[in-house]
């Protein structure tokens, strides 16, 4: 009898944790991951660090590193990249800016990738069905970091959308974040520049920046624009 009740008890137990780990429940836990993140970042609004700065108390490179933590988990609460670059730039200027910057970056897109490779990718690969899925999950598992560079260098795909996206495909990781180190040097570097010299928008080094902005995203939607009419011609 003993027996009996050790076994379905143990039965009972393997089925419920084979149930809490299954893909769709992993993916369940994702979505509520994300939601509370971007709940908590709309209470909390951290953008006034923008006019607000650092508490006072806190110096040197152990701002950098809180922001650059601070950094990496917004960009994870989907908090837009470039508010987050001009803030770092009105913080810390240009070149520690930068540095804080792309740190966050990485630190976020690899919270992100790996989020979304751990929960979600065994839900979402059997729907990866239709001529665009398909086209750009055969782009990003072929040619991770080539594809991911072009992402980061034309930043017409939202940095979530596009974490989320290699995370379901079979991208590497370490494709993965090298080419989001590189590809992100550029955009994000016009962004810090811009918010350092946010204080003289007339100046020559504010107008440079903002020019880069301007064309990149113009690159962008000119590429975007090309693929789509050859996806339609295919």
């Amino acid at each position: 009898m003993s027996d009996t009740i050790t076994r379905g008890s143990s039965g009972l137990a393997v089925r419920c944790s084979r149930a809490l780990l299954s893909p769709w429940s992993r993916f369940s836990v994702l979505v509520a991951v994300l939601a509370g993140a971007a709940v908590v970042v709309s209470l909390y609004e951290p953008q006034r660090v923008l006019t607000e700065g650092m508490p006072a108390r806190i110096g040197g490179g152990a701002a950098l590193v809180l922001f650059a933590l601070a950094y990496g988990l917004c960009a994870v609460a989907f908090v837009p990249r470039p508010l987050l670059n001009l803030a770092a730039g009105a913080l810390f200027g240009a070149q520690f800016g930068l540095a804080a910057a792309l740190a966050g970056t990485v630190l976020g897109a690899g919270l992100a990738f790996g989020l979304g490779r751990f929960l979600g990718q065994e839900a979402l690969r059997p729907l990866l069905r239709g001529r665009w899925l398909t086209a750009a999950d055969r782009q990003l598992s072929g040619h991770g970091f080539r594809s991911m560079l072009a992402i980061r260098l034309f930043p017409g795909v939202p940095f979530a959308a596009a974490n989320y996206c290699a995370a379901v495909s079979r991208m590497g990781w370490a494709p993965f974040l090298l080419a989001t180190a590189l590809g992100s040097v550029p955009n994000t570097a016009a962004y810090v520049v811009a918010g350092s010299r946010a204080a003289a928008p007339t100046s020559p080094v504010f107008l440079l920046a903002l020019g880069f902005i301007v064309l990149t995203g113009l690159g962008a939607a000119a590429v975007a624009w090309r693929k789509r009419h050859q996806l339609r011609g295919r």
